[in-house]
């Protein structure tokens, strides 16, 4: 019954990620009721701050509460219902869990697959919702599992063309790569703070078209007579989910304040800080950063002789896929950095599994300090291994990568 005194860890992984300073401060705020006008006022800034991060001009732009996960759920169990068809591609593991939370909504699942470390060309999809007629296109941005960012500008106007509702997970990639929900006609995005964001996990922020919104409140429309909406029954086919209703979410976030939940307020703030802390940096600044931690990290990665997992073209600029050499025991390696530098990188699963590591610059770590340190540590661990880079020879040619950025 210790005080908990976890290890000072840097998270150089696929997420989560170290917090900013400011965002584990905000979770020491004190508490408020959830109707106090100091709460509610609190959750009215937080979703204007939200539609900048988005880029959206969106009404409806919220948070659930839950992990990135729950955003997903919510969008799509609420959009769907059994028997629609929706069409999934997917490039990675998160592809297939849309498709998992699709098919328990009752959905007919189709999907294309293009093997793992390359991403889909609009033609792709086009002909395949062309072939499918699916109610609505779900597809990740940013897969963590292969590093990769799929491109989106091009699939919005094609749902449009074809009456597809258009929805997007974003939650690997947001802050760290370029997303534009209003250019690329997106129809529903939800995202989580764990990741670019530089917060904890356990808030989804979604944001959400007219067009989505019209269309799942048709499954709520509410019986004639009654008055008091949070006990009336929908008439039409009923949401699966009871806390991830999404037209109940939007009543309760809504001037109407209906009560749903309880909102978790410690990670109200922390979202809140984590939007404020981006938006000051400027967003465009911040996908910088990001580019030059991920640039600067690739270039040291390459410069020690590790092949690079994946079609580079397409990478996400906060990740990095590390093929493991032939010779290397890769959980031995992850494990050395762990307890004797107190660095964490991620290791992969299904066909990765035990093929490739994976190294994040996220947020708060996207930064030239943590870069050097991580190239450092694991050139070290790798000689200790038996596998010898020249010394020095990451950090060199990361610092060089810092430097001429500055002189450009």
């Amino acid at each position: 019954m210790q005080p908990l005194n976890l290890p000072p860890r840097l998270l150089m992984g696929p997420g989560p990620i170290n917090c900013y300073p400011r965002v584990l401060n905000a979770l020491s705020t004190q508490l408020v009721g959830q109707f106090d006008p100091a709460m509610t006022a609190v959750m009215d800034e937080v979703m204007a701050l939200y539609r900048k991060v988005f880029k959206t001009h969106n009404q409806h732009t919220l948070l659930v509460d839950g992990t990135s996960r729950a955003g997903i759920e919510a969008l799509l169990v609420s959009a769907l219902e059994p028997g629609d068809k929706v069409l999934v591609p997917i490039f990675g593991r998160f592809g297939h869990l849309l498709a998992e939370i699709c098919e328990r909504a009752g959905a007919r699942v189709e999907t294309i697959i293009t093997p793992w470390g390359s991403v889909f060309d609009a033609e792709q999809i086009e002909q395949a919702i062309v072939r499918h007629q699916p109610k609505v296109l779900a597809i990740v941005q940013g897969d963590t599992s292969t590093t990769m960012l799929q491109p989106l500008e091009d699939l919005g106007a094609i749902c449009r063309q074809y009456d597809v509702l258009f929805y997007c997970d974003a939650t690997a990639s947001i802050g760290g790569n370029a997303f534009n929900t209003d250019a690329w006609q997106l129809d529903a995005v939800s995202v989580g703070l764990q990741k670019c964001l530089g917060g904890p996990s356990g808030s989804a922020p979604i944001t959400l078209s007219e067009r989505y919104v019209s269309h799942v409140r048709k499954r709520h429309h509410i019986e004639a007579g009654i008055r008091d909406k949070q006990y009336a029954r929908p008439t039409g086919s009923r949401i699966q989910s009871n806390y991830f209703d999404v037209p109940m979410l939007l009543d309760y976030w809504s001037n109407e304040r209906l009560n749903h939940h309880t909102e978790a307020a410690a990670m109200l703030f922390c979202a809140r800080e984590c939007a404020i802390n981006l938006l000051e940096e400027g967003l465009e600044q911040v996908i910088a950063r990001h580019q030059l931690a991920g640039g600067a990290m690739l270039a040291g990665i390459q410069a020690m002789e590790l092949e690079i997992y994946g079609d580079i073209r397409h990478k996400m600029n906060n990740a990095v896929g590390v093929m493991i050499p032939a010779k290397l025991d890769g959980e031995a390696v992850r494990n050395e950095l762990l307890t004797r530098f107190n660095i964490e990188i991620g290791t992969s699963f299904g066909p990765l599994k035990g093929k490739i590591w994976r190294i994040g610059t996220m947020g708060y770590n996207a930064r030239e300090d943590a870069v050097l340190h991580t190239l450092q540590a694991l050139e070290t661990v790798l000689r200790r291994h038996q596998c010898a880079p020249k010394p020095g020879i990451g950090v060199d040619t990361a610092l060089a990568h810092y430097d001429k950025a500055r002189s450009l």
